[in-house]
């Protein structure tokens, strides 16, 4: 499998800058002073240096394997990410001893969204049900360093793929609420109330990424009948305005997970990175 990391503008052509066979990377973040992209791969995270091209492994101790759910702390030095023992932890993002925020809840925790203070995360909670361990999938919020637990979403639907808006003031995330077993983007008040619909389309649509002035977003879209958010499938990044029924583009590609599960966009919010395969 080849990983291939691309960034691009809203309009523009994507470029390539990085590929390799010797890692299957997924899910780019952009750090703050734009200089690198963070990705994971084997287990651990790599920071990729857009100048020199370098691929460094960042070494953070103290956790296991990690998977593709993290996030950079708004702070600029520190980085949110999930493990396989499902817990989420805090480490710098120059590497060291990682320490753990989530707690003891029989939940498993996937890492999605900071809020823009770094005060509050965002993550998908997903709760057992009988042998069914994948049984209750929503949405809960926690302090950033650790503290009690917050539901959001409600209910037998599964949500996912929760990120803050700019302000704070929601989270968007992607849901099967609005029709079972096809997800969809909404948004709900972060500190709870009704979930808003924003598309509506027959394909599945997953991991709302928003600019940080919030005037576009990037989400990846699945072919109908979809089930999850798997990998090796014909995928699109749909890039949307104001209008979330009407992406003013569609980047056709091969991938789906990892490709763009977390935030990607350049501080500025002029590009977002995302990762295409080959076989």
């Amino acid at each position: 499998m080849i990983s291939q990391v691309f960034t691009t503008s809203i309009s523009g052509d994507p470029e390539l800058v990085l590929e390799t066979h010797r890692l299957h990377l997924e899910a780019p973040n952009w750090t703050r002073d734009g200089r690198a992209l963070i990705l994971n791969g084997d287990g651990v995270l790599w920071r990729f240096d857009l100048a020199t091209s370098s691929l460094d492994r960042i070494p953070i101790s103290d956790v296991p394997e990690l998977n593709n759910d993290h996030v950079l702390d708004p702070d600029g030095e520190h980085v949110f990410v999930s493990a396989e023992d499902g817990h989420i932890y805090r480490a710098q993002l120059a590497g060291g001893r990682a320490s753990r925020v989530t707690n003891d809840d029989g939940r498993l925790h996937f890492l999605h969204g900071v809020s823009p203070d770094g005060g509050t995360l965002a993550y998908v909670g997903v709760e057992a049900e009988g042998d069914n361990r994948w049984g209750r999938v929503n949405i809960f919020t926690i302090p950033s360093q650790g503290g009690p637990d917050r539901q959001v979403t409600f209910g037998t639907a599964p949500a996912d793929g929760c990120e803050f808006s700019p302000d704070g003031s929601w989270i968007y995330f992607n849901t099967e609420a609005f029709s079972p077993g096809q997800a969809q983007i909404a948004r709900i008040p972060s500190e709870g109330g009704d979930a808003e619909q924003l598309t509506f389309d027959e394909r599945v649509n997953w991991f709302p990424h928003l600019t940080p002035d919030g005037t576009a977003a990037v989400y990846l879209s699945y072919p109908s009948g979809t089930r999850g958010h798997p990998g090796g499938l014909d995928v699109e990044l749909c890039v949307v305005a104001d209008d979330w029924t009407q992406p003013v583009r569609r980047l056709p590609l091969w991938g789906g997970q990892g490709t763009i599960n977390v935030p990607s966009w350049s501080p500025g919010g002029d590009r977002f990175a995302y990762v295409a395969y080959q076989e």
